[in-house]
């Protein structure tokens, strides 16, 4: 689920609104310690996030035998949250004129997709991996289990906030 959400013009590089974007998920989630992001976000904005904001960010390369498109171990939850947003129609066609109502119907978005996965019942446990994840080397997959939680209370907002 989406812990931050920053829309930008299309004309600028990714790279410079992230700054931004780290330093506004630093304020709201201080716990926060490592991000993925793209290897378009390499480089400076790694030395800067660890340096002044104490995120590690790591970068997912291209494998190097990799020809067209392929999908990384890291990046495809990225791709897969795209498709749940573009899936509410709102979202599909840019009929905002400010960007504030562009980020709260992608924030809408996601409340939505929440409140209907709190409220379904649990799934089985996983008995294949999902191809993405690597298997071991004895050619099993670990089975992914979900464990039953106990409720926990949901914090709406930092301490540091209230």
């Amino acid at each position: 689920m989406a812990l931050a959400v920053m829309v930008t013009k299309a004309s600028p590089h990714d790279s410079a609104p992230a700054r931004d974007q780290l330093f506004r998920l630093r304020l709201t989630h201080p716990e926060l310690a490592i991000a993925w992001a793209d290897s378009a976000y390499g480089g400076t904005l790694v030395d800067w996030s660890h340096t002044f904001l104490g995120i590690t960010l790591k970068t997912v390369p291209r494998r190097k035998d990799q020809d067209g498109f392929a999908v990384l171990a890291k990046r495809w939850r990225v791709e897969r949250a795209i498709s749940w947003i573009m899936r509410a129609r709102r979202n599909v066609r840019d009929y905002e004129r400010l960007v504030s109502h562009s980020e709260a119907h992608i924030t809408w978005t996601f409340i939505t997709l929440m409140v209907r996965r709190l409220t379904r019942p649990p799934r089985p446990p996983r008995t294949e991996p999902h191809p993405v994840e690597p298997v071991k080397a004895d050619g099993k997959a670990k089975p992914i289990r979900l464990r039953p939680r106990q409720p926990r209370t949901i914090r709406l907002a930092p301490t540091a906030l209230r």
